[in-house]
């Protein structure tokens, strides 16, 4: 069987920093849900300019993988996958406008709508299947999340409690076919007795494209809010403790975990579920909040910078996605090189 290795990881955080009193000190920022540790404010995150699209991120955050493996490998990708957890136009995805601006022509292109905070182990997984079953040697895999700037901070729902946690970014992933950081296994959950239960909510009850006043935001109450976290403490690490059966390690075997960040509370109780110290499972809540999908990608980017991967690691990536209608994990046997 072909094998395929998540070659390199590359990111893009958009603007400078802000700060939490960005929301926290907003004029009526009071919610019942402020104190519930869904919330928990992070200290600071990043926000898409006005009008920064989430081509524009993919655009600038494959900017370090043209520089290490040279604008032709980039260029010569077979497959592209892209997923914008914030849509930037109706009907139009934005995989044809990111090939457009790298000068790509891939045999496949496929804007991945589902899969939401995991959907950079799900689109790895597409990548491998492509790249074992076809002639296919290359992908590139994107996740941009833009919601943060834009829809987070309209005037009423600034003052929400679930404003204050997303962050804006992109990360990326350059996928070939090699043994230089070995896809080893992948577990995916689809679980459709969840599907439905992430629900947007308008005050006035209409359609979110129909003209009105009312602010969409999250239909967060506290029994969803309930739900969902009673859903996630139990799914990433039974989709990890799987995953680690197949390969025949245990749990405490993991080198470096990478999950998505919703929350401090999650990131605690999944280490301790799976017996892993805060040192094994890396996250940048506090520096970028929740970066929806793209919080594994850039947090493993930034974790290779800073040498919190070694050469050899076992490497393991997982999430959820909404109220828990999806959740997968993938591990890999890291050789990357980033001297």
């Amino acid at each position: 069987m072909t094998t395929v290795s998540l070659t390199d990881v590359a990111c893009y955080l958009p603007g400078e920093p802000v700060p939490a009193a960005f929301y926290t000190d907003f004029p009526g920022a009071e919610d019942k849900l402020r104190d519930h540790p869904m919330f928990k404010v992070p200290p600071l995150r990043h926000h898409v300019a006005r009008d920064e699209t989430n081509a524009d991120m993919v655009e600038r955050a494959v900017q370090p993988l043209i520089e290490r493996h040279g604008r032709a490998a980039v260029r010569g990708v077979d497959v592209l996958l892209v997923h914008s957890q914030l849509p930037d136009l109706p009907f139009v995805g934005a995989g044809t406008e990111v090939a457009r601006r790298l000068g790509l022509n891939p045999e496949w292109l496929v804007d991945v709508a589902n899969a939401g905070c995991a959907s950079f182990v799900y689109m790895l997984k597409l990548a491998r299947q492509i790249l074992t079953s076809t002639d296919a040697k290359t992908a590139l895999i994107c996740n941009a999340q833009s919601a943060a700037g834009q829809w987070f901070t309209q005037s009423e729902v600034r003052k929400l409690a679930q404003a204050a946690v997303p962050g804006d970014g992109c990360g990326v992933g350059y996928v070939t076919t090699s043994a230089r950081s070995p896809v080893l296994d992948v577990v995916t959950r689809h679980i459709g007795e969840y599907a439905g239960d992430m629900t947007m909510a308008v005050d006035d009850g209409r359609k979110y494209w129909e003209p009105g006043e009312s602010q969409l935001r999250i239909g967060f109450t506290d029994a969803s809010v309930a739900k969902v976290l009673a859903r996630g403490n139990r799914l990433v690490p039974e989709v990890v403790t799987d995953l680690c059966r197949r390969l025949g390690v245990a749990c405490t075997d993991i080198d470096v975990l990478i999950t998505n960040q919703p929350n401090r509370t999650f990131l605690r109780n999944w280490r301790e579920a799976l017996q892993l110290p805060a040192e094994r499972h890396l996250n940048t809540f506090d520096a970028y909040g929740n970066l929806f999908g793209a919080a594994i990608p850039i947090t493993l980017d930034r974790a290779l910078d800073s040498r919190q991967v070694n050469d050899g690691d076992l490497l393991v990536l997982g999430g959820f996605a909404h109220a828990g209608d999806f959740a997968g994990a993938v591990a890999v046997r890291w050789h990357g090189d980033r001297n």
